[in-house]
């Protein structure tokens, strides 16, 4: 799928969760919305995979040697100092089901959960990382919010 200018690739290797075309509409332009606010130069190629929990809990454990389910992984590929004319930025792996239990456990809508997941994978990608001190994870959450905002995607308050 093109959007922007960017290629973005959705495999949908689950079965939990119908995935519909306005699920990779959103998927696209969340991709999308995050390269522009991080005024991103040329043409981006990014891999998103939807899966269930047992594929994510295997990659977790594989790449990141934490044997448990998550609700998201990042694959950065991209050096900076390479020149390409198609710069491939990574991998995003999606569990679906977990994205389902996330909204419900926060009160907002499963699309949103989606999006969220999507850019905080894409920051990710552009070499974010709030692993490395509360000033990063601070900055990395704010630009989440810009970013979902601009996209009317505001994080609701449960009642």
């Amino acid at each position: 799928m093109k959007k922007n200018g960017h290629d973005i690739f959705i495999r949908d290797e689950q079965k939990e969760i119908k995935t519909t075309p306005e699920m990779k509409k959103l998927i696209a332009s969340a991709v999308a919305e995050s390269l522009k606010f991080e005024k991103f130069e040329g043409h981006a190629e990014v891999s998103v995979t939807l899966c269930d929990g047992e594929r994510i809990r295997e990659l977790n454990r594989d790449f990141r040697g934490i044997d448990r389910v998550t609700d998201v992984l990042s694959f950065p590929l991209f050096e900076e100092e390479e020149d390409l004319e198609v710069i491939p930025l990574g991998d995003i792996v999606i569990n679906m089901k977990r994205a389902d239990e996330q909204a419900r456990e926060y009160g907002h809508s499963f699309e949103r959960e989606l999006a969220f997941l999507v850019v905080h994978s894409m920051l990710h990608l552009l070499g974010y990382d709030h692993e490395e001190g509360k000033a990063e994870e601070s900055e990395m959450f704010a630009l989440q919010e810009e970013i979902l905002s601009s996209m009317g995607l505001v994080r609701q308050s449960k009642i």
